[in-house]
């Protein structure tokens, strides 16, 4: 079941794959970047992005931190080995994305990542994981986790990703999106569930809602129904408040709990903005 982070504006714009960006609300300071780390002094270049990276394996940190600390786009302002240690490092360093490692003894990430969506301005948490069927992925998106990525995430896309979410976006690898939504769409309860918190929605909302859980961009949705890319992202907003979602990777889990990707001719009906 899908569940709301408990704070924050929803979002609305973009997919929900790693190729493509999708919107996860109102992170701090995104865009601005909190204003620190800025390496390219009064050019007027944008700041660094300030990052944390959280595993409990040393050559994984070390790994992310060759990686991600030869770009002077990225300010990697903290290590943290487990979740408890990783609450305190967003505390210091007030980092714009957080890496977050998923299993670890003590803390685990989802745990870490819970609580970390309780400040008053978290960070946007994107989750790691070793297998892209990890059952626990599903768990840090409900805690709050904006997406989720594989460890095994080619060197030369990290970068890039790392500045979709600190734009204030998701990101979900592809085949580790597919087990979770194939999962979470078979679960009965879940389905249930589901079906009822879609009930307030009206047909156009509904297939709107049909087409974001297909993973279609806000302008791939306009292009289709003959809307400004503006207005499907007006359109989005407000579906994503009146479900109380606080993201698109949310609205998309409910979409395949909800069965509404597998009704047919989900391009084909009313336009959302339509009457």
């Amino acid at each position: 079941m899908t569940t709301p982070r408990p704070a924050g504006p929803p979002d609305d714009t973009g997919p929900t794959d790693v190729g493509d960006h999708a919107d996860v609300g109102d992170r701090a300071d995104a865009g601005g970047l909190n204003g620190g780390g800025d390496r390219a002094g009064d050019t007027g270049a944008a700041p660094a992005i300030k990052v944390l990276l959280v595993d409990d394996d040393p050559m994984v940190l070390g790994h992310l931190r060759t990686i991600l600390g030869s770009s002077a786009e990225i300010d990697i302002v903290g290590v943290a080995y487990d979740g408890a240690e990783a609450v305190e490092e967003v505390l210091r360093g007030r980092p714009d994305v957080v890496l977050m490692d998923i299993r670890m003894p003590g803390v685990d990430g989802v745990t870490a990542t819970r609580e970390i969506n309780r400040l008053s301005r978290p960070p946007a948490v994107v989750a790691l994981t070793t297998f892209d069927s990890d059952d626990h992925v599903l768990e840090a998106l409900e805690a709050g986790a904006v997406g989720f990525l594989v460890k095994t995430t080619p060197p030369e896309d990290l970068l890039g990703l790392i500045k979709v979410v600190a734009g204030g976006h998701s990101v979900l690898s592809p085949v580790a999106a597919r087990h979770l939504l194939e999962r979470s769409a078979r679960a009965a309860d879940g389905r249930e569930a589901a079906l009822g918190r879609i009930a307030v929605l009206n047909d156009r909302e509904r297939h709107l809602l049909g087409l974001v859980g297909r993973g279609l961009t806000n302008r791939e949705i306009a292009e289709d129904r003959f809307l400004s890319e503006t207005t499907v992202k007006s359109y989005v907003s407000r579906l994503l408040a009146k479900l109380e979602l606080a993201n698109r990777a949310n609205a998309v889990l409910l979409a395949h709990e909800a069965g509404l990707v597998d009704e047919p001719d989900a391009r084909g009906g009313p336009s959302p903005g339509r009457r």
